[in-house]
């Protein structure tokens, strides 16, 4: 993946401004007693997360302020898009997993993307959190942050709702599908 220039010009950062309030007044319920004003005075002093957030715009993640940390003063943004962010899909877990392909091969990782994008996948307790802010992956599966000793064996782990239920499965971390994605997170 080609690394992209890291600064946004003026008019994609009042374009990203207009897209991220109008979702942060659309959605109230996902950051009850946050002000739009205290999270932009935030964005406009961190261009570096600015730009990692409009990476999860123009792939699809909808991200959206879902939270904030009393100790460390950080706003949290994560994709709220209701599916799997359709720009990352397609995607097995991790570089060992595409390496360990012989035929085709999947264009990138989950984990490569995230890094390249500069946010953290969400583990498995913070989407099941995030589902409590609304029904997300109703159709679609995403990618979540897999433990070790699951990793070490050849698997990954996903998630999705179905049923009004978050389900937990695994895979082999080299599959990749056109409905599974994956959702992540930036603390700004």
């Amino acid at each position: 993946m080609a690394k992209r220039n890291q600064e946004l010009s003026s008019e994609q950062r009042e374009e990203l401004f207009g897209i991220l309030k109008a979702r942060f007044e659309k959605n109230m319920n996902r950051h009850e007693e946050i002000e739009w004003s205290d999270v932009q005075s935030r964005l406009e002093m961190n261009s570096e997360k600015l730009w990692s957030l409009n990476e999860m715009e123009i792939t699809g993640g909808e991200p959206d302020v879902i939270g904030f940390d009393q100790q460390t003063g950080e706003y949290i943004f994560t994709d709220c898009s209701a599916e799997s962010p359709k720009g990352r899909r397609s995607i097995c877990y991790d570089r060992e997993a595409l390496e360990s392909r012989k035929q085709h091969k999947p264009e990138n990782s989950a984990i490569d993307m995230a890094a390249a994008m500069g946010i953290e996948m969400l583990t498995e307790e913070q989407y099941r959190e995030l589902q409590k802010l609304g029904k997300f992956d109703k159709k679609t599966s995403s990618w979540v942050k897999t433990p070790d000793n699951i990793r070490k064996l050849g698997g990954a782990i996903f998630c999705d709702c179905r049923y009004d239920t978050v389900f937990m499965y695994h895979n082999g971390a080299d599959s990749y599908y056109a409905a599974r994605g994956f959702r992540g997170s930036l603390r700004i």
